[in-house]
């Protein structure tokens, strides 16, 4: 990351829920926060999109030029199918003095190929591994760094109320972290719809909770642990769904068949294609997976709101 004075202008590719709440945070710093995403260009979601980034103070630009435009710092906050191409054509438009923080869920080899594009522009390159979900930490979010200026951007970072850990001087590192952890992390979201989906079924999940708690006390499955975890797949199940199959590309490249991340993949992108098609909405306020689960075997019809 070049070495500069404080950093005044920063530009957000994607103005989803990671971009809406790291504008919302710099923009109350001071900082001038210029913001760019497809939907700007939705007949259906532009108004909304618009209201948004009133909201959260910061500039919402008409096209990726304008948006990117003496911007010091660009961050890619896309989604994992897009961030390839967002990097192909933010290089066209970067300049030397520039650095991009590309925050998204993909593989390390994607991530090699975004540096390679991003740095033909003469901009910096950083990769950052987001290593917890953002809403509950926000700016101090936890993520990991790779490449050649991750410690110089570490310390710039830092001074913008960032959370960031230099971890390797090579792209792709860091990706690789998140990549085996997703694994585990988004596996277990997806054990907990099927198991306990089923166990709703049947009527047992009282006792199947029950055993849970029993078996791994310390995690909460006898409080909101069940709740997270669905509430996770219930709201972004289709973003994680194509994580998991980054995170596939990702245990391909060292001969690890990626056998439970695909099928992670599929019940995560199962649950919210039958939530759509049983018109299930998702509240994140009240979410209850009993609900939720009822409404999708057709049991009752409502929200996925409200205890039982």
């Amino acid at each position: 990351m070049p070495k500069q004075h404080a950093i005044l202008r920063i530009a957000i590719i994607g103005f989803g829920e990671v971009g809406g709440i790291f504008g919302s945070d710099f923009a109350e710093q001071g900082i001038k926060v210029s913001v760019f995403d497809i939907l700007f260009q939705s007949k259906q979601r532009r108004k909304s999109m618009l209201t948004k980034a009133r909201g959260c103070g910061v500039t919402a630009a008409e096209n990726l030029k304008d948006c990117l435009h003496e911007s010091q710092l660009v961050i890619s906050a896309v989604t994992a199918s897009s961030a390839l191409e967002v990097a192909e054509r933010a290089s066209r438009i970067l300049h030397e003095g520039q650095a991009y923080l590309d925050i998204n869920s993909v593989s390390p080899a994607t991530k090699r190929k975004a540096a390679t594009c991003v740095e033909k522009s003469g901009a910096h390159f950083i990769e950052a591994a987001v290593m917890a979900p953002v809403p509950g930490q926000r700016l101090n979010v936890p993520m990991l760094l790779g490449g050649a200026y991750a410690a110089d951007a570490a310390k710039q970072l830092r001074n913008l109320g960032m959370n960031p850990t230099a971890l390797s001087d090579r792209i792709g590192v860091a990706s690789a972290v998140k990549m085996c952890r997703s694994v585990l992390i988004k596996g277990l979201e997806a054990l907990a719809v099927e198991c306990l989906l089923a166990a709703r079924g049947y009527g047992a999940e009282e006792k199947v909770i029950e055993s849970l708690d029993a078996t791994y006390p310390s995690m909460g499955w006898n409080g909101q642990l069940p709740d997270y975890l669905i509430s996770r797949v219930a709201e972004h199940g289709s973003r994680r769904a194509a994580e998991m199959r980054e995170v596939a590309h990702a245990l391909r490249e060292v001969g690890i068949t990626p056998t439970m991340a695909l099928a992670t993949a599929e019940r995560q992108e199962q649950l919210v294609r039958k939530m759509a098609r049983q018109k299930a909405a998702f509240d994140a306020s009240d979410f209850c997976w009993r609900s939720l689960a009822d409404v999708l075997a057709g049991r009752r019809r409502g929200s996925t709101g409200g205890k039982p």
